[in-house]
């Protein structure tokens, strides 16, 4: 009897594993996508070895946006925006005397910062290379950086030095090269903010929306992650609603900026972001009388079958909260939403550029599932003409 419950035990480690370490990568759907709606975008890119998917996200956002507006497709400079938010940053984290997160990682709403304050400059006027690479790598430059800025935190001489921002300038300008004062694009003259503004996008007119309960809904609050570190607001509405804007901005012709978390099964490197309720599967696996006698090699596959067919979540707002709350939704990825697709069974799904290069199955796209949307978004950015009149007159929007 005590080697049945050996046996018993170890069979219902076996499905934990098949269901968690072992479990397969990338889910296998056999999905056929039709498209319902395509927006315009530019080329995917690749951010490489480096935490920037927020500026490679919003500025491909933007420049959809300026294709929306009757503009030309342009490849605009991602390591321009990510120079100058590093110098802001700097700037706080030592007001703060070390206490905020210096890291790779920031925010859509940087970008705008960055675009009002500052201007912006095409890929070909600063591609950020300056340090014998061909992609990004970005831990040395972060790494470097921080560790002077604590050393300027420490203040040994009682007092900061003049010196201190342009030596974390010289960092910077070592790594990406420095922001050009003044350039030339196609045969005319411009500073960043004679460029930017030639470009006609108005940071006033963007706005970033999210949907969570420890905030009351129609007001604003600072989403309390470690990236949002300039803390700017978020207008908070019901989930219904925040899915009712994306669908809406699609179908009126805009696109949106999303900030997601893709650290679950369901986000696979092949193309897709699923949500399928594994819950069902997890009980099956901790059902011992089922697997006994089964070899543990079929049990592993029927489990990972099963997995893979498993029906998406019906989500709520309540099961949002819950993965805010428990850390099991983060921001750990921004990407850009651009379309909507059906599969063959009528399912929707948005159809979303990411900037890890032309990877997977659809060479740089994913297909998201509504599901995994209304489970998984932290934030949205788009347009405010692309909320719908009664939603916008209840955040107060004008």
């Amino acid at each position: 009897m005590k080697k049945l419950f050996v046996l018993l035990g170890c069979l219902t480690m076996a499905s934990t594993v098949a269901l968690n370490a072992q479990r397969p990568e990338p889910i296998e759907k056999d999905l056929t996508f039709t498209v319902v709606k395509e927006l315009p975008i530019t080329s995917v890119k690749n951010q490489a070895s480096s935490g920037t998917c927020w500026c490679y996200s919003t500025l491909s956002f933007l420049e959809s946006e300026i294709l929306r507006m009757g503009g030309d497709s342009l490849d605009l400079a991602e390591m321009f925006v990510v120079s100058k938010a590093y110098a802001d940053k700097a700037e706080k984290y030592i007001r703060l005397d070390g206490k905020l997160n210096f890291a790779q990682g920031s925010s859509s709403e940087d970008v705008f910062h960055v675009w009002e304050d500052y201007g912006i400059v095409p890929q070909e006027v600063m591609e950020g290379l300056n340090y014998g690479e061909k992609v990004n790598r970005h831990s040395e430059l972060c790494d470097g950086m921080k560790g002077y800025l604590d050393a300027v935190v420490k203040n040994p001489n009682k007092k900061l030095s003049t010196a201190w921002r342009r030596a974390l300038q010289g960092i910077l300008d070592a790594y990406l090269g420095p922001c050009p004062e003044e350039f030339t694009f196609k045969g005319k003259k411009y500073t960043p903010k004679s460029f930017a503004a030639s470009l006609g996008i108005k940071p006033e007119d963007y706005i970033s929306i999210t949907s969570f309960t420890h905030h009351p809904f129609y007001t604003q609050f600072a989403i309390e992650v470690e990236d949002n570190w300039r803390w700017d607001l978020s207008y908070n509405i019901p989930i219904d609603e925040m899915m009712e804007i994306i669908y809406n901005a699609i179908d009126k012709g805009y696109t949106v900026a999303w900030g997601t978390d893709v650290s679950e099964a369901g986000f696979t490197r092949n193309g897709l972001a699923i949500n399928p309720d594994l819950k069902a599967v997890e009980e099956a696996g901790s059902d011992q009388q089922r697997w006994v006698g089964v070899d543990p090699a079929e049990m592993m596959k029927q489990l990972s079958k099963m997995r893979d067919e498993a029906p998406e979540m019906t989500v709520t707002q309540e099961m949002r909260q819950e993965g805010y709350d428990n850390k099991t939704t983060t921001d750990d990825h921004g990407m850009h939403i651009y379309g909507i697709a059906k599969d063959q069974n009528g399912n929707k799904y948005f159809m979303v550029k990411n900037s890890w290069g032309e990877t997977g199955k659809y060479k740089g796209i994913w297909y998201a599932s509504d599901s995994f949307v209304r489970l998984k978004t932290l934030n949205i950015m788009v347009h405010k003409n692309a909320i719908p009149k009664e939603i916008r007159k209840k955040m107060g929007i004008k």
